[in-house]
């Protein structure tokens, strides 16, 4: 494996979760608002600083680091919390209109990954790409920042709800 799909601990990261199919969980209010709880509790309780963010309909964009503690270790934990708890979630929610196909998705990428038991979420990799130097940790931000706008889902990086770049998130980021 490359050395730049592992985590370096005392550097930033970004990092990448995709789920599974590339199906677009994140169009629903509440699971989006579930990830930016989990991710306040491992900042408060776990030592994640992170400085910028944003929910796609079917991934998440992070830059992020560890202020103490292994960076792969809280995001191991974090994909597996939210990935079962995602799924209950949509199973459980009435208006979830694709709950059927959702579950039936998930079901068979975990039946076809043997660390699986029953359903996964999200898919293997992070992919996380060390962030060493400044204008790398600018180049990933941008990027960041910008996939609303390229995706065509906002004219305007600021409007989308659940980026980092909407100064209206109530959701506390730390300074890079």
């Amino acid at each position: 494996m490359s050395e730049s799909y592992k985590f370096v601990e005392g550097h930033a990261h970004f990092i990448t979760f995709a789920v599974v199919g590339w199906v677009d969980v994140f169009t629903r209010r509440a699971y989006p608002e579930f990830l930016l709880e989990n991710l306040a509790f491992c900042r408060k309780n776990k030592g994640l600083r992170l400085y910028d963010l944003v929910i796609m309909p079917n991934h998440l964009h992070l830059i992020a680091a560890a202020a103490n503690g292994s960076l792969g270790e809280i995001m191991r934990d974090f994909k597996t919390f939210t990935s079962k708890e995602l799924v209950k979630r949509i199973a459980a929610n009435p208006q979830e209109s694709r709950k059927e196909w959702m579950l039936r998705v998930f079901r068979e990428h975990g039946a076809a990954n043997p660390h699986n038991k029953d359903h996964q979420f999200w898919q293997q990799s992070n992919r996380p790409i060390i962030l060493d130097k400044p204008e790398l940790f600018d180049q990933r931000r941008r990027y960041l920042r910008e996939n609303p706008l390229r995706a065509g889902l906002v004219n305007d990086e600021s409007a989308y709800m659940w980026s980092s770049a909407n100064p209206h998130l109530e959701f506390e980021f730390d300074e890079a």
